[in-house]
C-alpha cells in the first residue's frame, strides 16, 4: 500500500470539519477585535483623557528608548481587556438567560430504558414458551 503524500493529507486536514470553524472563528474574532479597537479608541480612551488629562505618551523617549510607545500599549491592553471583560460578561449572561428558558419548557416524558426493553422481550418469549 503506498504511503499517503503530503498533498493528501494536506487534502484531509482541510476537509475535516475543525479547520472551517477555526476558519469561521479567526473571520468572526477580526471583525469582533474591530468593534473592541472601536470602543476603546472612539468611546473609552477620550473619556479617560477628559478625566486625567493627555494621555498620549508616545513622545516619551528615555535613553533612546521609545517607553512611552510601550506605556500606550499597556493602557491600551487594559482598556480593550476591560472592555472585553464587559462584553464576555453580558453575552455569557444572555446565554444564561437562555438556559433557563429551555429549561422552563415541559421535558418529554423518556421512555424505557433499553434493559426495561429486553427485559420486556424475555418475559414475552417466555410466556410464549410456556403455552
Amino acid at each position: 500500500m503506498k504511503k499517503p503524500s503530503w498533498i493528501d493529507e494536506f487534502k484531509a486536514f482541510i476537509a475535516r470539519g475543525n479547520v472551517l470553524d477555526m476558519a469561521v472563528g479567526v473571520v468572526i474574532g477580526g471583525a469582533f477585535t474591530a468593534i473592541v479597537t472601536s470602543i476603546v479608541e472612539n468611546l473609552l480612551t477620550p473619556i479617560i483623557g477628559l478625566l486625567m488629562g493627555n494621555t498620549d505618551f508616545s513622545g516619551l523617549v528615555v535613553a533612546g528608548f521609545g517607553i512611552g510607545n510601550v506605556i500606550n500599549a499597556i493602557i491600551t491592553f487594559f482598556i480593550t481587556a476591560f472592555a472585553v471583560f464587559w462584553i464576555v460578561k453580558a453575552v455569557n449572561k444572555a446565554q444564561e438567560l437562555g438556559k433557563k428558558e429551555e429549561e422552563a419548557a415541559p421535558e418529554e416524558p423518556a421512555g424505557p430504558t433499553p434493559e426495561e426493553l429486553l427485559t420486556e422481550i424475555r418475559d414475552l418469549l417466555k410466556a410464549q414458551q410456556d403455552k
